[in-house]
This record gives C-alpha cells, sequence and structure tokens, in this order.
C-alpha cells in the first residue's frame, strides 16, 4: 500500500513535469530588431498583449534587440515588460562578425520569426539563410517600387498619386522577398517627404502587427 502511494504522486510529478515541456514545445517566439523609435515593435508588441497572442497561439515577443544602445525603442520595450539587448555593431570589424554576435543572441531565444522593425542594418547572406522564411521586413513603398532608401521623396518626384507600406519576407535581394501585406495612402498635393511619411507610419503600425499575426494564424 505505501508503494502505491507513493508512485501517485510520481507518476503525476512526471506528467506535470511532460506539460511543462509540452508547453515549451508549442511557445512561439517572436525576436524584434530595431534600431530607433521603435514605433512598429511597440504596434506589434500592443497588439500581442491586447488580443492575447501567447493565450491563443503560444505566440509572445520574446526579445527586442537593438544594434544601437541609444535607440529610444529600447526603453518603450521595457516599458511594456520585454526583454532587451543591445548589440552595438561598431564593436565589430566586420558585417560577418556583427551577424554572428547578433545570432548568438538571437538563438537562446529558439525564435519561430524574426521581425525586423526599423533595424538599419544591411544582413549578411549567411544570416538570411539561416532565418529564411522566418524573417520579414516592413519597407515605406509600394514594393516593387522604390526598394532602398528616400522613398518617400522619390515618390513625390515621381509624381505619384498614391504610395504606401509594404511586409515582405527578408531574401538576400534588397526588398525583393515576397509580399505578405501592403496598404495604400494618398500622396497629396504639397506633401513633402516628412508629412507623405507620417501617413505612411500610421498604416505600418496597423498592417506590420496584422501581418505578424496573420503568419502564426496560418501556421495553426
Amino acid at each position: 500500500m505505501s508503494q502505491v502511494g507513493h508512485k501517485g504522486p510520481a507518476r503525476s510529478g512526471a506528467r506535470q513535469t511532460l506539460n511543462y515541456r509540452l508547453m515549451a514545445s508549442l511557445q512561439k517566439n517572436i525576436v524584434i530588431l530595431i534600431s530607433g523609435t521603435g514605433s512598429n515593435m511597440v504596434a506589434i508588441a500592443r497588439a500581442a498583449q491586447k488580443q492575447a497572442w501567447q493565450q491563443k497561439w503560444g505566440v509572445r515577443v520574446a526579445a527586442v534587440i537593438s544594434n544601437n544602445a541609444a535607440a529610444g525603442g529600447l526603453t518603450l520595450a521595457k516599458d511594456l515588460g520585454l526583454a532587451t539587448e543591445v548589440v552595438p555593431h561598431k564593436s565589430f570589424e566586420s558585417r560577418e562578425a556583427f551577424d554572428a554576435a547578433l545570432m548568438a543572441r538571437i538563438e537562446p531565444h529558439a525564435p519561430a520569426l524574426v521581425v525586423l522593425a526599423g533595424f538599419m542594418r544591411i544582413l549578411t547572406p549567411g544570416f538570411v539563410q539561416h532565418y529564411a522564411g522566418r524573417l520579414i521586413n516592413i519597407h515605406p513603398s509600394l514594393l516593387p517600387a522604390f526598394t532602398g532608401l528616400n522613398t518617400h521623396q522619390r515618390a513625390i518626384d515621381a509624381g505619384c498619386r498614391v504610395a504606401g507600406t509594404t511586409v515582405h519576407q527578408v531574401t538576400s535581394e534588397l526588398d525583393q522577398g515576397d509580399i505578405l501585406a501592403q496598404a495604400v495612402v494618398p500622396v497629396l498635393p504639397g506633401d513633402s517627404a516628412d508629412t507623405l511619411a507620417a501617413r505612411v507610419l500610421t498604416q505600418e503600425h496597423i498592417i506590420y502587427p496584422q501581418a505578424v499575426r496573420d503568419f502564426f494564424e496560418r501556421g495553426v
């Protein structure tokens, strides 16, 4: 009788350990990379909290990592209760060395998705290949138009009547990955690059969280 009584709790403890391991294996972590204000990071993190992503799909923002110790987004991330880390790119002699150090910080979080949110670094092919299929970015134009920088002024100079923003998969070719979501805004008479950028940014804060959510909903 005493042996039976002893085995019951032991089995219960084993089941509990198994459940914890199962929950850990089902956890889907997001790592967000930023360089500046982190407004898109905040939009994603707030959507995750408001829409209960962790409870519904086991999805959570596990960490926010910046290459810039002075990035304002780090403070905002801490205010949201998110773990933050800094990997200063100026401390490394090459892009490859920086990317290797960045990967060393990302990998412990076992990310299901790495999100570039204003991360102002060109990533090496090795980094991109390692996270292929789970690395996304948002670009402030309606791709394939206006890849690269200065997109808003280029849209104005070209006489475009509309501009916008695109969420896309990251590949080794700049701004050439599969398009996941887009939003369109008008280019108004008298627009400057700054006024157009502000109008586009409001749409970025809408479509980027939705694109991240869609990524995981498709996988459920």
